[in-house]
């Protein structure tokens, strides 16, 4: 699996940006692939060469707005005792201190404030899970509320996540009103790393738990949800803020180096069947309610109750909401719940 890492460096690599940016759009004008043609802006050939082959192969790049430093894996040293890594072309060494497993280090880019290092990590290999556990992905509330149906518990993650979007849409509102409008992009950066954060460590409390518990992860598949135009209008600026699928490949890579196996699932009525009868109840904010079994449960816990017990998307359609407690001999479970 390849992974990337960004270092921050203090090093000013502005000429040699520069020279690059000339490259790229020489290569764009004429055509060419040849690192002869290029010798006149004199940069290091090792980085000419990947630019030559970037904006040279690639007929759809039409003009160069941002570019990189590229170095290929043969002309960097690492030494991983010393955790440092060396670009002779560049004359330049940085330390690092992500993970030190990796099998080898692909390339590196840099531009005038990071260094991107991708490396390959070996995966664990897949485990069979005893179990699976559904998750629920809101935009109010819990950012993430993880359901266990073998076990019955629950796991909300993430509730500080509205407050801080409210927080800094406050923020970015007063100072767009004074003109501040460099003021109100920093805002945005500094929310935008917050909530980074925020779904690192909430899909990495994910993959742990369904580590300890040796179960599976389901999620919906979300795609297009931006697109449903059935939801209230006060309510756009909570769906357009929501970073799911930040947290959604946050979940994937972590799970796949751990080697726990992840699968999608139809998000159509997570919320509103019943996930012991499996009928549709009915849900007032946060709160749900089967009229046919009795069944009262939190909202985000009952959906994702019912993630877990969905076959995956392509697979047949299977016995979704067989009854927890009727599985575990529970003599209390109304009748009316049991399939």
């Amino acid at each position: 699996m390849i992974l990337t890492f960004k270092i921050k460096h203090n090093r000013d690599f502005s000429s040699e940006l520069g020279k690059a940016k000339q490259i790229a759009e020489y290569v764009l004008t004429h055509k060419t692939r040849s690192s002869k043609d290029v010798k006149q802006f004199g940069l290091k050939s090792a980085i000419a060469n990947q630019i030559l082959r970037k904006y040279g192969n690639n007929e759809t790049i039409k003009n160069v707005n941002r570019i990189k430093l590229t170095i290929p894996s043969q002309s960097v040293h690492a030494d991983k005792e010393k955790r440092t890594i060396e670009i002779p072309c560049l004359k330049f060494n940085v330390s690092y201190n992500f993970r030190n497993d990796y099998e080898k280090i692909n390339q590196i880019e840099l531009d005038n404030e990071y260094v991107y290092v991708s490396v390959n990590i070996k995966e664990e290999p897949q485990i069979t899970p005893e179990t699976w556990m559904g998750v629920d992905r809101n935009t109010t509330g819990h950012i993430a509320v993880v359901g266990n149906p073998d076990t019955g518990k629950i796991l909300k993650l993430g509730k500080e996540a509205l407050h801080i979007h409210t927080k800094y849409r406050n923020i970015r509102k007063k100072m767009q009103r004074q003109g501040k409008y460099g003021v109100v992009k920093m805002i945005r950066n500094r929310e935008s790393r917050i909530i980074k954060n925020i779904n690192h460590n909430i899909s990495k409390a994910i993959v742990e738990t369904a580590k300890e518990n040796n179960a599976g992860i389901k999620l919906e598949k979300l795609e297009g949800i931006r697109k449903n135009r059935k939801h209230l209008r006060n309510f756009n600026y909570s769906l357009h803020s929501w970073s799911f699928y930040q947290l959604q490949t946050f979940i994937e890579y972590k799970a796949k180096l751990c080697g726990i196996p992840l699968t999608y699932v139809e998000p159509k009525n997570t919320s509103k069947d019943c996930s012991r009868c499996g009928n549709e109840g009915i849900r007032d904010s946060k709160k749900f309610v089967c009229q046919s079994c009795g069944h009262v449960d939190h909202a985000d816990a009952n959906a994702s109750f019912n993630i877990s017990q969905r076959p995956p998307i392509g697979e047949g359609r299977s016995q979704l909401h067989t009854d927890r407690d009727v599985c575990k001999g529970s003599t209390d479970t109304p009748q009316g719940a049991t399939l």
